[in-house]
C-alpha cells in the first residue's frame, strides 16, 4: 500500500493568504526554515493504477500536478482518481471536488450520512455537483464501524470509526456534532495486514481511537496546533484547538503524551500555519524529534505492506 501525501497543512495552508504570524511572514521573507504546504489531502493505492483520493481540498489542481501517478494520460481526459473519500464536511476537505466536476463519469463519493446531508444542504456542494458529471455517493457506515472496501483498490480494506470532533459553521449540528460527523480511517493492506490510521481531525480521545492508534503500523494524526490557546496567543482568532475539534500537542492530554503510548510510526499532519513545530529550528520541533515524531509535507511518500 502506497500513501502519497497531496497536502499537510490545515485549512488556509502555509503560509496562509491573509496572515502576517511569525511563521507566514518568515517563510516569505526567507528567513524561516521550513517549507510552504498546502491544505491537507492525502492519496493512497494498492499497487494498480487506480488511486483513492482522501479529502479534496481547495489546493488540489496544483497537488494533483505533485504526483504523477494520478495523470497517467492513457486517453485526451484521463485521471487515476478512481474515488473520493471524505472525512468531514469542512471546507478544506471538500471544496477540490470542484476541480473534479469534468471527471469522465459519475465520480464515487465515500462519506457518512451526516457529512452527506451536510454536502446536500447548507454546503449543497455535491448537489451543484449534478448539473456536471455528478456523483454517486457511497455511505460509510463509521458509527456501526463497518469496514468498507473501495471496488478500485481490492488490496486495501477501510475501516472507520467515528472520532470526536465538530459539525462545520453551516451545519445544523454546529457544536452538538454527530457521531459520524468527523470520522478516521484505518487503511489495511489486505496482503500483510499491516495498518495505517488516519484522523487528520481529532477532538478528544476514545477507547475506540486508542485501539486504532494503538493497532496502527502507522499513525497520520492531527497536528493542527502546538497548544490549545495557540490562535489567541498570535493574534490570528479567538478559538481554542478544542472549540475547532482539534487537539493540541502540549497540555492536558496533549498529544505528544497521549502518542508516546504508540508504537508505531508517528506523523502528524493537518498543520496549522501558526504552529511552531513548522519551523525546523525552534524548539518545539526539536521536541518532537526527540520523541520520535515526525512531522508531515507536501510530496511525503509511505509505503507499507
Amino acid at each position: 500500500m502506497k500513501i502519497f501525501v497531496l497536502g499537510s497543512g490545515a485549512g488556509g495552508g502555509f503560509p496562509q493568504w491573509n496572515c502576517n504570524c511569525p511563521n507566514c511572514s518568515g517563510l516569505r521573507a526567507g528567513t524561516l526554515r521550513s517549507s510552504a504546504r498546502t491544505q491537507s489531502s492525502l492519496a493512497v493505492n494498492d499497487g494498480g493504477e487506480d488511486w483513492l483520493l482522501v479529502n479534496a481540498s481547495p489546493d488540489l489542481r496544483a497537488q494533483l500536478e505533485t504526483c504523477p501517478a494520478l495523470q497517467p494520460g492513457r486517453a485526451v481526459r484521463d485521471t487515476a482518481i478512481a474515488a473520493v473519500l471524505i472525512v468531514d464536511a469542512q471546507i478544506d476537505h471538500t471544496t477540490g471536488l470542484m476541480t473534479l466536476r469534468e471527471h469522465t463519469k459519475r465520480l464515487p463519493v465515500y462519506c457518512t450520512p451526516s457529512v452527506h446531508s451536510d454536502l446536500t444542504t447548507g454546503y449543497p456542494l455535491l448537489t451543484v455537483l449534478e448539473h456536471f458529471r455528478g456523483v454517486d455517493w457511497r455511505p460509510v457506515d463509521a458509527v456501526g464501524r463497518k469496514p468498507f472496501r473501495v471496488p478500485e483498490l481490492p488490496g486495501i480494506e477501510l475501516q472507520p470509526i467515528p472520532l470526536p470532533g465538530e459539525a462545520p459553521p453551516y451545519s445544523p449540528r454546529r457544536h452538538q456534532p454527530a457521531e459520524d460527523d468527523t470520522i478516521g480511517i484505518t487503511f489495511v493492506d489486505r496482503a500483510s495486514g499491516q495498518r495505517v490510521f488516519y484522523a487528520p481531525g481529532l477532538g478528544g480521545w476514545t477507547d475506540l481511537v486508542v485501539e486504532h492508534a494503538r493497532q496502527a503500523d502507522v499513525l497520520l494524526i492531527d497536528g493542527t496546533l502546538w497548544k490549545d490557546d495557540e490562535l489567541a496567543d498570535r493574534g490570528a482568532a479567538d478559538k481554542t484547538g478544542r472549540e475547532m475539534g482539534h487537539l493540541a500537542q502540549t497540555g492536558d492530554d496533549g498529544m505528544l503524551e497521549r502518542l508516546a503510548a504508540f508504537s508505531g510510526r508517528k506523523i502528524l499532519i493537518h498543520i496549522n500555519n501558526t504552529n511552531p513545530i513548522l519551523d525546523e529550528e525552534s524548539p518545539e520541533r526539536a521536541k518532537l524529534e526527540a520523541a520520535g515524531i515526525e512531522v508531515a509535507y507536501d510530496g511525503m511518500e509511505i509505503e507499507v505492506g
